[in-house]
C-alpha cells in the first residue's frame, strides 16, 4: 500500500488533469455550438442545390447534359474523400471513421485512391499503405466554402478527366450531440435513384417541370454541376466538424467525471494511510512510555 505522501501526490496530479479536461470540455462545448449553427446555415442551400442536381439528372436527356451526370460503363478506379480530425482526445471518433473506411474498402475489389482531410485519417491511411492522392490538414476552426472547395475540385477534375469512375465521401454524419455515425456516400456520378441524400436532407418534394437554359445550357451546367457537387463535400466537412467537437466534448466530460471519482477514491485511501500512520505513532509513544515506566 502506498504511503500517505505518494497518495497525496497522486491526488494532486489527478485534480490537475481534471482541470485540463474540464477546460477542454468547455472549449469543445463552445465550438460544437458554432459548428451546429454553421451546419444549420448551410443546410437550406445544400438541400436546394441537391434538388436542382436531382432534377437535372432526372430529365429525359439528363445523362447527356453533363459528363458528371453520366454513369461510366466500367468502374476501374475510385476516389474516396476521407474526412477525419486533426487532433485526438475525441474518444472513438477517428478510429470509428477509419474502421468504416476499411470495412467499405474490403467490400470492393477496385483500386481506391484517397483524399485525406485531417491528420488523423491521413496518418492511419499511410500506416495501412493506402495511395493518397492529396491531403488537407489544419483547416480553419470554421472553414468557408473557399477553404474546402479545393478538396472537391480535385475529385471533380479527376472524374472529368476520366481518371476515376466513381467518387465517394467517407465522413461522420451529425445526428445530435450524443449521436454521430460514420457513413459512406457516393457523390459521383450523380444517381437520381439514390435515396441516401434525399433522406439525409429530408427532401420531400421534387422540383416540377423542365428547365429552359439561358443563355447557354452547356456553360450554365459546367458552372452549377461541379459547384453543387463540391458543395456536398463542404457540407460533409461541416457535419464532421460538428461531430468531432461533440465527440470531444463528451469524451472530456467522461474524463472529468472519471478523474473526480478517482480523486475521491484516492482521498479515501489517503485518509486510511494517514490514520494508519497516526495509529502507529500513538502505539510507538505508548510502547515507549510503558518501557520507561518499567
Amino acid at each position: 500500500m502506498a504511503n500517505a505522501r505518494e497518495v497525496k501526490q497522486r491526488i494532486k496530479s489527478v485534480k490537475n488533469i481534471s482541470q485540463v479536461t474540464r477546460a477542454l470540455q468547455a472549449v469543445s462545448a463552445s465550438k460544437v455550438r458554432k459548428a451546429i449553427d454553421q451546419l444549420d446555415d448551410t443546410r437550406p442551400y445544400s438541400v436546394k442545390a441537391w434538388q436542382v442536381l436531382l432534377h437535372i439528372a432526372e430529365q429525359p436527356d439528363g445523362p447527356t447534359l453533363h459528363p458528371m451526370l453520366a454513369q461510366h460503363s466500367e468502374v476501374k478506379n475510385i476516389i474516396a474523400i476521407v474526412i477525419s480530425g486533426d487532433r485526438g482526445l475525441a474518444g472513438a471518433y477517428n478510429s470509428n471513421l477509419i474502421r468504416k473506411a476499411d470495412e467499405w474498402a474490403e467490400t470492393i475489389d477496385i483500386p481506391v485512391k484517397y483524399i485525406a482531410v485531417g491528420k488523423r485519417g491521413r496518418d492511419q491511411l499511410l500506416r495501412r499503405g493506402k495511395e493518397i492522392l492529396a491531403e488537407f490538414c489544419n483547416l480553419p476552426p470554421q472553414p468557408s466554402y473557399n477553404d474546402i472547395s479545393p478538396v472537391g475540385y480535385i475529385a471533380v477534375d479527376q472524374y472529368l478527366d476520366d481518371e476515376v469512375d466513381e467518387v465517394y465521401l467517407i465522413y461522420t454524419q451529425f445526428v445530435n450531440r450524443m449521436t454521430h455515425r460514420p457513413v459512406v456516400k457516393k457523390i459521383l456520378p450523380l444517381d437520381p435513384d439514390s435515396e441516401d441524400r434525399v433522406k439525409d436532407f429530408k427532401i420531400k418534394e421534387a422540383l416540377v417541370g423542365g428547365y429552359i437554359f439561358e443563355p447557354d445550357q452547356r456553360s450554365l451546367l459546367d458552372e452549377i454541376v461541379p459547384r453543387f457537387t463540391v458543395l456536398q463535400v463542404f457540407h460533409a466537412v461541416i457535419e464532421s466538424l460538428a461531430s468531432e467537437h461533440s465527440a470531444r466534448m463528451v469524451a472530456m466530460k467522461n474524463a472529468t467525471d472519471n478523474a473526480t471519482d478517482l480523486a475521491d477514491v484516492l482521498q479515501l485511501e489517503y485518509n486510511k494511510a494517514r490514520q494508519g500512520a497516526i495509529t502507529n505513532e500513538m502505539l510507538d509513544i505508548a510502547g515507549g512510555a510503558e518501557a520507561i515506566s518499567e
